[in-house]
C-alpha cells in the first residue's frame, strides 16, 4: 500500500541544491504542495495523466520516496514523487528469529541497528542485545550506588554528620559520567558505518578529541568554581573519543588476527596496554613528587603539554605502520591512480606509506561526489536527449557519472544503481582518474565518457589481477554504495 504524490516539472529546470540534506528538504517541500485541498486536485489530473507517459529512470531515496521521471507525449520530461510506506516489506524475507520491528521508526533503527539488519549480523545479534541491555542499566546502577560509598570513605560528607553530602557528591559525579555518555551514544549511532572503512584516521582523530577534553580537566585547578561544567565537557571529550576509538581499534585487532585468533590478540593486547599504564602511572607519579612541580600550574601545564605532543606523535608513527591488505577509498583511489597513470599497482606497504592518515575526502583531488541525484548530474539547460544518453553510455555498468562542468577544477559526479556494488564504486573510481588525466572540458563531454568506458574494459580485468598478484584481498573491497539515493532504469 502506498500514496502517491505526483509534480510536473518540466525541464530544463534550474540547478538543484547539492547534497543529501538539501535532497530530503526538497522533497519535504515539494510533499507539502499537496497538503491542500487546491493540490490535491491537482495531484487527480496528474494521476490520470500518467498512464500515458513512459517511465525512463525511478529514482529511490533512502526515505522511501521514489521519483519516476517520465516522458510525455509532449516530449517534456517529468518528475513524479511517491511517497511509499516502506516498513510493511522492510523486514521481508529477514530471519525467522527476529520479532516484526515495523513499529520502529526508520531513524531510530537507523540510529541502533546495524547497517543492512537483519542481512549484516548473525541470527543471535537481537536477542543478545535486547538482554544486554538491561544488564547494562543494573550494572550502572550498582556503580552509582557504589561511588556514593567511595566518596563517604574518602571523608565528603564526614564533617556534616551525615550521608547527605556524599550523596549529593555522588551525584554531581555521576551526572558528570552521564554528560560523557552522551557524546559515546552519539558517535556509536550516528557514525558507526565509519569505522570499518578507515579505522587509522579516526583512532587517531580520537586522541585529538581526547586531547581537548583534557585540557578541560587541566584547567579545573585554575577554575575550581567551575569544577562541574568544566568536568562535564572535559568527560563529553573525552567519551566521544571512546566511541571512535573501541570500534577503530576493534577493527585493528580484527586486522591483526589473522589466524582467526581474535580472543588472543585481544587478550596480548590487554597485557602491553596494563604493562604500560602502570609504568605511566609510576612515573607520572614520580614527576607529581617533584617540588616545583607540585607548587607551580604552569610548570605541571608545560610537562603535560609536552607528554601530550609526545604521545600524539607517537600515535601517528604507531598507526602509520599498519599495513592494511583491504581496499578502502583512500587507498582505492591510489591503486587506480598508480594503474592508469603507470598500469601498475603498488604493494601493500607501499600504499599503506602513502596513504594519509589525516586527510578528509573532500579535500582530495579530483573531488568525487557519490549519491548524486539525477537532476544534480542533468544539470540546468538540459534536454531529454542527455538523460537518454547517459542511460545509453552507462547501460552495462551499475553507476552514472557525469562532469560537473559548472565548476573550474575538475568535480565529478556519481549515482548508483539499485545493484550497485563495492566493484561498481571501485570502476567509478577507475573512470574518474582516466577522466581527470585525459579530459578536455572544451569537447563534447560524451566523447570521453564513452571513450573512458572503453578504456576501463581493456584494462580493469588487468587491474583486479595486479591488485591479487601485489597481495590486496579483493573479497574485502571496503567501498560502501550510498543508500540515501539508487537508481532504477526502465527500458524503453
Amino acid at each position: 500500500m502506498y500514496c502517491s504524490y505526483s509534480l510536473q516539472i518540466p525541464f530544463p529546470s534550474p540547478i538543484f541544491p547539492s547534497r543529501r540534506k538539501s535532497i530530503e528538504k526538497r522533497l519535504r517541500s515539494l510533499q507539502s504542495l499537496f497538503s491542500s485541498k487546491e493540490g490535491q486536485q491537482e495531484l487527480d489530473g496528474d494521476r490520470n495523466s500518467k498512464s500515458d507517459d513512459q517511465v525512463i529512470l525511478v529514482e529511490r531515496y533512502g526515505n522511501g520516496t521514489i521519483k519516476r521521471y517520465m516522458l510525455g507525449d509532449d516530449l517534456q520530461i517529468r518528475s513524479f514523487l511517491e511517497k511509499h510506506d516502506s516498513t510493511s516489506n522492510e523486514f521481508q524475507g529477514s530471519h525467522l528469529s527476529y520479532p516484526n520491528l515495523s513499529w520502529l521508526p526508520g531513524i531510530l533503527k537507523d540510529f541502533i541497528l546495524p547497517t543492512g539488519f537483519p542481512g549484516s549480523v548473525s541470527d543471535d545479534y537481537l536477542q543478545y542485545m535486547l538482554l544486554q541491555f538491561p544488564t547494562n542499566v543494573t550494572g550502572w546502577i550498582c556503580h552509582t550506588l557504589v561511588t556514593s560509598s567511595l566518596l563517604k570513605a574518602v571523608g565528603v560528607g564526614s564533617f556534616s554528620g551525615t550521608s547527605a553530602a556524599a550523596s549529593a557528591a555522588a551525584i554531581r559525579w555521576v551526572s558528570k559520567d552521564g554528560i560523557g555518555a552522551v557524546g559515546r551514544l552519539f558517535i556509536g549511532g550516528r557514525f558507526g558505518n565509519l569505522f570499518d572503512d578507515n579505522p587509522k584516521q579516526w583512532r587517531m582523530y580520537a586522541d585529538f578529541i581526547g586531547s581537548a577534553g583534557s585540557i578541560f580537566d587541566l584547567t579545573t585547578q585554575a577554575y575550581p568554581a567551575y569544577f562541574l561544567p568544566l568536568a562535564s565537557l572535559g568527560n563529553l571529550a573525552k567519551a566521544v573519543a571512546r566511541g571512535l576509538k573501541d570500534p577503530s581499534f576493534r577493527v585493528i585487532q580484527n586486522h591483526f588476527a589473522s589466524s582467526g585468533n581474535l580472543g588472543e590478540v585481544a587478550a596480548k593486547e590487554e597485557v602491553w596496554e596494563v604493562t604500560a599504564q602502570l609504568l605511566g602511572l609510576y612515573l607520572g607519579i614520580l614527576i607529581l613528587d617533584t617540588p616545583d612541580l607540585v607548587k607551580s600550574y604552569p610548570a605541571l601545564v608545560s610537562t603535560w603539554g609536552s607528554m601530550r605532543l609526545l604521545h600524539l606523535w607517537l600515535r601517528y608513527l604507531s598507526l602509520s605502520a599498519l599495513r592494511f591488505n583491504t581496499i578502502n577509498l583512500k587507498r582505492a583511489r591510489i591503486l587506480v591512480k598508480s594503474h592508469v597513470l603507470h598500469s601498475r599497482v603498488p604493494g601493500c606497504n607501499d600504499c599503506n606509506r602513502e596513504e594519509n592518515i589525516l586527510s578528509w575526502q573532500r579535500f582530495i583531488r579530483p573531488r568525487i561526489i557519490f549519491g548524486v541525484a539525477m537532476e544534480e548530474i542533468l544539470g540546468g539547460g538540459r534536454s531529454i536527449s542527455m538523460l537518454r544518453t547517459l542511460l545509453r553510455i552507462y547501460a552495462r555498468e551499475k553507476y552514472i557519472l557525469m562532469v560537473n562542468q559548472q565548476r573550474k577544477d575538475f568535480e565529478f559526479f556519481v549515482s548508483f544503481k539499485a545493484s550497485a556494488t563495492s566493484i561498481s564504486v571501485l570502476r567509478s573510481l577507475w573512470q574518474t582518474y582516466w577522466l581527470h588525466e585525459n579530459l578536455n572540458i572544451s569537447e563534447n563531454i560524451f566523447d570521453p565518457l564513452m571513450k573512458s568506458l572503453s578504456e576501463m574494459d581493456d584494462r580493469f580485468e588487468e587491474f583486479i589481477q595486479q591488485l591479487d598478484n601485489a597481495g590486496w584481498d579483493t573479497y574485502r573491497i571496503n567501498l560502501r554504495v550510498p543508500k540515501e539515493i539508487s537508481i532504477d532504469e526502465c527500458h524503453v
